[in-house]
């Protein structure tokens, strides 16, 4: 199984991004999916999850309004849309996914079985 995140890159704060995650090994619908990130000297954090079925979508207070998950089945990706990004957002961005079948907190590192390699964002004011 893998995962591949990409997309990453340097903008202006108030620019955009768009990140995939593309998976290998493993179909994408039959799982939860999330983006984590971590910034330097800072612990990883939740950013948004989507549930697998009927795509329920969650995300941090931090981004919320400004970022949008979102799936494509028939390409076994998913994907992070960062609009009005901020300096506070540069951090390397990870995807994940999971499929425990007992309660799953979307915003917790142990749910997910599988995480990806991680994408530099980097915000500049």
């Amino acid at each position: 199984v893998q995962l591949q995140a990409s997309g990453g890159g340097l903008v202006q704060a108030g620019g955009s991004l768009g990140l995939s995650c593309a998976a290998s090994g493993l179909t994408f619908s039959a799982y939860h999916m999330g983006w984590f990130r971590q910034a330097p000297g800072k612990e990883r954090e939740f950013v948004a999850a989507l549930k697998r079925g009927a795509g329920t979508t969650y995300y941090a207070d931090s981004v919320k309004g400004r970022f949008t998950i979102s799936r494509d089945n028939a390409k076994n990706t998913r994907y992070l849309q960062m609009n009005s990004l901020e300096p506070e957002d540069t951090a390397v961005y990870y995807c994940a996914a999971g499929n425990r079948p007992y309660y799953f907190d979307y915003t917790q590192e142990a749910s997910y079985t599988y995480w990806g390699q991680g994408t530099q964002v980097t915000v500049s004011s």
